[in-house]
């Protein structure tokens, strides 16, 4: 095999890989890529061999959270009837990308990733996703999802179902900000309850729901607020009512 110095990496080998990239970070689902996955899968297993996986790997990472950031700004600007269907797309998007990301750099996940930064790449990449687009939105998001929710059709079911068990997939801690609406789309995540302990459950949800709407709405639209406020009452009487006796 030839030396591939790191001008020929900045110049050559890198600049493919960039562009594969970006068209599978763009693609819609059963989008053509004309792009040639035997040559990035070859050009990843040159790089790796000749001792680039650590700049490589940074460039990976660089890239996509550059485009992560782009992503986020895009959903700040979405009205709120089209918010939910937009993140949801966002989603579906990047994990669809995933799918052929994370296999063509097989090579720098086995022999770097793995063996000397004890990780992995689809979780980092899963990560940068929370960090860059779910966590600035999820305050504005859940209020949202929670209106949905108590508005039949006002987004499809198959959206509000992707989008939380998306949510739950990227950070199952969220499950803590509004237990009942996750529990409709993923089984057995709330413990069973006795009846001494439904009101002490139903006051911290209200509790939960009330701290949510007010982070996450304080520099928004105040009407959305107010609706917010009633949902969180009407969301916390439907948990103490809806969970099981033990």
């Amino acid at each position: 095999m030839n030396v591939i110095t790191i001008e020929d990496y900045k110049s050559t080998y890198w600049p493919k890989l960039d562009g594969a990239i970006d068209q599978l970070l763009t693609q819609s689902p059963g989008d053509y890529i004309p792009i040639s996955y035997e040559q990035i899968y070859s050009c990843v297993y040159k790089c790796v061999c000749q001792q680039h996986s650590e700049q490589m790997y940074s460039d990976l990472i660089k890239k996509i959270t550059n485009h992560l950031e782009r992503v986020s700004k895009e959903l700040q600007a979405s009205p709120p009837d089209l918010y939910i269907e937009r993140f949801n797309i966002a989603l579906g998007q990047y994990m669809g990308a995933l799918q052929s990301i994370v296999p063509l750099f097989i090579y720098m996940n086995k022999f770097y990733i793995e063996t000397k930064l004890n990780r992995d790449l689809k979780d980092d990449l899963i990560k940068l996703f929370t960090e860059h687009v779910a966590e600035k939105h999820i305050y504005n998001l859940m209020p949202l999802l929670l209106e949905a929710q108590a508005t039949p059709f006002q987004v499809t079911p198959s959206t509000m179902a992707n989008t939380v068990k998306g949510l739950y997939t990227l950070r199952p801690e969220w499950v803590q900000m509004a237990p009942t609406l996750f529990s409709k789309f993923i089984p057995n995540i709330l413990p069973p309850a006795v009846e001494s302990e439904l009101s002490e459950y139903a006051a911290q949800d209200q509790k939960l729901q009330r701290e949510l709407i007010q982070n996450g709405f304080t520099r928004g639209d105040q009407s959305r607020k107010r609706a917010g406020d009633e949902l969180a009452y009407n969301s916390s009487s439907a948990c103490a009512s809806s969970r099981g006796y033990r």
